[in-house]
């Protein structure tokens, strides 16, 4: 038989307490692994503020929600922490995101799913962190600030902070059927269950 045995850290609740955690353990796996692209989700960007800290001497790309997302015409990422992200070298993407956008809009307006969110909605059966780890590794994919051809680890959370960790071969939006989730790092084994992309 031909396999191999992996550690896997469960945490018993979802949330902004395991940041930290989740930060070292991705930052170990990276290294052990030769990974150097790293994906970090961030809404204020506190979290990308630190794992741009974390992270030093590697290509560290930070995802932020798109403006608008909670207001019309603001971007939730605060000026301090989005200076410390690009005085560190990690690099800034704020785009639609990859498994919502229009559709989110034609959802709001006629009460109907379509493809894209069924995807979101499958994804978290297996938490929050996970759809959104997927989510913005197409997003970095298409923005060409990630390699489509290697591995990459991505961090997200469920609400704040990060709770989740993926080693993750990325695909583009056109090639998403393409994208291998290939191991889990750190999860919630208990999941938190709201918000709809």
């Amino acid at each position: 038989m031909n396999f191999t045995e992996r550690k896997t850290v469960y945490f018993e609740t979802a949330g902004s307490q395991n940041t930290e955690l989740v930060l070292k353990l991705a930052k170990e796996y990276a290294q052990g692994e030769g990974i150097e692209d790293i994906l970090v989700a961030s809404t204020t960007g506190e979290t990308g503020a630190r794992a741009s800290e974390v992270f030093e001497n590697f290509n560290v790309v930070v995802v932020t929600h798109h403006s608008s997302f909670v207001k019309p015409g603001t971007l939730e990422l605060r000026e301090e922490n989005r200076r410390k992200i690009l005085e560190r070298g990690a690099k800034l993407l704020t785009a639609t995101h990859a498994l919502s956008g229009v559709e989110r809009a034609v959802r709001k307006k006629f009460t109907t799913i379509l493809p894209l969110e069924l995807i979101a909605h499958a994804l978290r059966l297996f938490g929050e962190g996970t759809k959104v780890c997927v989510e913005i590794s197409v997003m970095a994919a298409d923005a060409g600030l990630i390699p489509v051809d290697k591995n990459i680890v991505a961090i997200a959370g469920t609400g704040r902070g990060a709770d989740t960790a993926l080693v993750i071969k990325p695909a583009s939006a056109s090639d998403f059927f393409s994208l291998e989730v290939r191991e889990t790092i750190a999860k919630p084994r208990i999941l938190m269950r709201y918000g709809t992309s």
